[in-house]
């Protein structure tokens, strides 16, 4: 199991905004300077820029001293934040999704399977929301 290219490079972006943000100055960084900080092609970029403003993680700012910067402090944005902003709701397995059915349960309960995914699912998820940009650029 791993997370896409998308939210690995996501957490790249959001990264490099915290470290951004940790020089005290606050600056907005525009699009061809998180693409070469990150190594995340341009096009690509913009296409996950967009989904962390979307998802109110990144703030952008237009015109000639626009850019991008954080929405609020590294403190508040964890990791877990970033894969469901691109990626949506974790889950380690599709079975945990209402639209999903297997089969497996017995009068109507869920099987022991799915009981194991959803607990694996809340101890990841726990973790990663622990996981915040101030600790992790430091």
């Amino acid at each position: 199991m791993h997370i896409t290219l998308e939210t690995d490079y996501a957490v790249r972006i959001v990264n490099a905004l915290a470290k951004e943000r940790e020089t005290g100055e606050k600056k907005r960084l525009d699009a061809g300077t998180i693409s070469s900080r990150t190594e995340v092609p341009p096009r690509f970029a913009l296409k996950i820029l967009r989904k962390l403003v979307s998802g109110g993680i990144v703030k952008s700012y237009k015109g000639v001293y626009g850019g991008y910067e954080l929405a609020g402090s590294p403190a508040d944005i964890s990791i877990y934040d970033v894969i469901e902003t691109v990626e949506g709701e974790y889950r380690f397995s599709r079975c945990l999704s209402d639209e999903y059915s297997c089969g497996c349960g017995s009068d109507g309960l869920p099987c022991n399977y799915r009981r194991v995914f959803a607990e694996v699912t809340q101890l990841v998820k726990d973790y990663l929301k622990q996981q915040t940009f101030d600790k992790l650029v430091k």
